[in-house]
């Protein structure tokens, strides 16, 4: 049964020297960047196969210079895209979420940071969100969260207050939904990619672009 619901990616081009820059050292700006672009590409494929009705990307940067910007420019234009708007990254996800809401649907995000993510997963966490009819949010090991699920996007706009990329993002975001009068559902927790060390665990436990690329750089990166 396809769930009534809007599955919204936040993603930046894959720019060398840009995008994910925390991989670097060991990898190189361009070896980092083409990470990102397997992760995007890995996230993307699944969010197409899960059983939702409507999905939309929030993009930011320039896709002409990124990594496998032919493939990611394919994959884009089966996806609803609005630009990210908003100084602050607390202020692009909540525009994100106003955006992707104009289907009148619940919206789960989820970033692309988590590349061994697959549909059947994405699908469950849709449905909860809509069964639940508050809130979901997937908690992420290194403290914040690889998905937040609203049943309407004014919530969001209490992350304009939550600092980003700190080990208490999401207990703070949390707290700020349950602030807006929303009891908060926990889904299963992931790691993300920041470091090299994350990305050598996440490729073990998935398939894809991303685990390749990675089985490939982890031994010239150890040697």
């Amino acid at each position: 049964m396809t769930i009534a619901a809007t599955l919204l990616v936040v993603a930046k081009a894959p720019v060398a020297g840009f995008a994910k820059t925390r991989l670097t050292p060991p990898l190189t700006p361009s070896e980092a960047a083409d990470l990102a672009a397997a992760a995007l590409l890995d996230t993307l494929d699944a969010v197409l196969t899960a059983d939702v009705e409507h999905r939309v990307v929030a993009f930011t940067g320039d896709l002409d210079a990124a990594e496998r910007s032919d493939e990611l420019r394919r994959m884009l234009r089966r996806y609803s895209v609005v630009p990210q708007r908003g100084r602050t990254f607390g202020e692009r996800l909540a525009n994100a979420h106003a955006d992707a809401a104009r289907a009148a649907l619940p919206v789960l995000q989820i970033g692309m940071d988590t590349p061994q993510l697959e549909a059947d997963e994405l699908t469950a966490a849709a449905a909860e969100l809509v069964d639940f009819g508050a809130a979901v949010l997937g908690p992420a090991t290194d403290g914040g969260w690889w998905a937040l699920g609203l049943p309407t996007p004014q919530p969001a706009r209490a992350l304009l207050t939550v600092p980003m990329s700190t080990p208490r993002t999401g207990t703070l975001t949390r707290a700020a939904v349950r602030a807006c009068g929303l009891p908060v559902r926990t889904l299963a927790t992931h790691s993300d990619v920041d470091v090299f060390a994350d990305a050598l665990r996440v490729a073990d436990s998935a398939t894809g672009r991303f685990a390749d690329a990675v089985h490939r750089l982890r031994h010239s990166v150890v040697s």
